[in-house]
């Protein structure tokens, strides 16, 4: 189940107008099936096509957002999306199985491989991880950002834990200023910013975020 909805919020001044896209993953709220590691797959694939085949966004105007469990739709749909424009993971896993018990090798059997995925994504990571979060440790997200490719300067909460993040003032600064910074950059990204300003085109941003079941999109037009 997708929804959309105009919604204002303090964001960068370049995200002023914003619409928020809500979805559930199969077997949750209103969506239908059951909730398996491949339905989230599909469930966010979806969420992603209907941005650009029903609202004209393109790749390189998108910025995911993965939290806990839903890191790992996130980290999937990025590693195969070469031009998508960022991705914000806040307190991400390593895998499924790491979360439960400290292996050192990944198993057929473990979901959300986001260890061995993240290397795969080629745009700028910010992540964002309480050092005293109780359900995911701290060293999944600290082991995630040293294995990014493009890294942006994390998000280390000192006494933050799973789900209280977004109420300690740095979330918000932090967030603004990634997402001001990869607006300006020019990594893989150059090609649209010289067809845009040969076009004399408004400024885009869109936000895909993915909290446990759901997807936010901001987009200023």
């Amino acid at each position: 189940m997708i929804k959309f909805k105009q919604f204002q919020e303090k964001c960068p001044n370049h995200l002023r107008l914003s619409y928020a896209c809500r979805y559930d993953y199969s077997g949750y709220g209103q969506s239908s099936g059951k909730p398996t590691e491949q339905n989230t797959y599909a469930d966010i694939e979806t969420a992603y096509k209907c941005l650009i085949e029903n609202y004209g966004a393109k790749e390189e105007e998108i910025i995911l957002y993965g939290q806990s469990v839903g890191s790992g739709p996130t980290v999937d749909l990025a590693a195969r999306l070469p031009h998508l424009r960022a991705i914000m993971l806040h307190s991400p896993i390593l895998s499924g199985l790491r979360v439960m018990y400290p292996v050192k090798r990944t198993y057929w059997f473990d979901i959300y491989k986001n260890i061995d995925k993240i290397s795969l994504v080629n745009c700028p990571v910010l992540v964002i991880h309480g050092t005293s979060d109780e359900v995911v440790d701290f060293s999944h997200g600290k082991k995630l950002w040293e294995l990014c490719n493009e890294k942006y300067e994390p998000l280390w909460l000192k006494g933050g834990k799973h789900c209280d993040l977004e109420l300690f003032p740095e979330y918000l600064t932090h967030a603004k200023k990634f997402i001001s910074t990869v607006e300006k950059s020019p990594s893989q990204r150059s090609t649209w910013r010289k067809v845009q300003n040969s076009l004399n085109l408004p400024d885009r941003a869109l936000i895909a975020l993915n909290h446990q079941g759901r997807a936010l999109i901001k987009r200023k037009i």
